[in-house]
């Protein structure tokens, strides 16, 4: 199973460079980037990663405020490795509750060891992979994996199955948003997506091409920030023929 990872640094240099690192162990997967506490509380609290990353040299202080703030809104906070250019901030970090504190320049066999107590201590969870559509007293099992897409309909939900099959909910598509495996995502009002199904995001007609029977689904600007971290995602694993 896969960590989910959010940094929090304005600097774009050395936000690749830690994306490249955790790249190289194949079970990280960016949830998003921020620049600063504001938009770090913001991403954590919409995104839930597992771990985050935060560049202690801009505003240490401020961060440390937002950690406890964080204790607010999350019953459990996320993995926080502190990075910074000095120890200077080491000893707060700890007090803070942070995993680890990285120096730069990154050391890449500190990050291994790192990781890899991180994952002794905290192993990934396991997502559920069926799901119970509740009707009266009827209960329909469905195998999330074989999901292609979930549909708004008024207030109920259509499940449209690889198959062919549709399976009916009477909830809203904003109750399944965050109960369904992280390869579900918001692309526009109306549509959940299971992203191992698609197989083309096109932005200048903003629909996504699913394998099954070349369909095409509409994304909305508003969710343009789920297809961007799509199109990362999807792009890891693949063989570009950009120059």
């Amino acid at each position: 199973m896969e960590y989910t990872y959010t940094i929090i640094d304005s600097d774009a240099t050395s936000n690749l460079q830690l994306q490249h690192y955790l790249e190289d162990y194949g079970d990280f997967t960016c949830a998003g980037l921020a620049q600063n506490s504001t938009e770090g509380t913001n991403t954590i609290l919409k995104y839930s990663p597992d771990v985050i990353f935060i560049n202690l040299n801009e505003s240490a202080y401020e961060y440390f405020h937002m950690v406890m703030e964080l204790h607010q809104y999350l019953n459990e906070l996320p993995i926080i490795i502190g990075i910074s250019k000095s120890k200077d901030y080491a000893y707060e970090a700890i007090k803070n509750g942070f995993f680890d504190y990285w120096l730069k320049p990154y050391n890449e066999f500190d990050i291994r060891k790192s990781i890899l107590r991180l994952k002794k201590q905290v192993p990934a969870k396991t997502e559920p992979q069926t799901l119970c559509l509740k009707s009266y007293r009827d209960f329909q099992y469905i195998n999330t994996d074989d999901i292609l897409y979930l549909q708004a309909d008024n207030n109920s939900t259509e499940f449209v199955m690889k198959d062919g099959t549709i399976n009916n909910a009477y909830k809203t598509l904003k109750t399944f948003e965050n109960q369904l495996p992280k390869n579900f995502v918001r692309i526009h009002q109306s549509y959940i997506v299971n992203t191992n199904f698609i197989s083309r995001i096109s932005y200048g007609k903003s629909y996504c091409t699913l394998k099954q029977n070349k369909m095409q689904l509409p994304f909305s600007k508003s969710y343009r920030e789920n297809i961007d971290g799509l199109k990362n995602l999807l792009s890891k694993n693949t063989i570009s023929s950009l120059n």
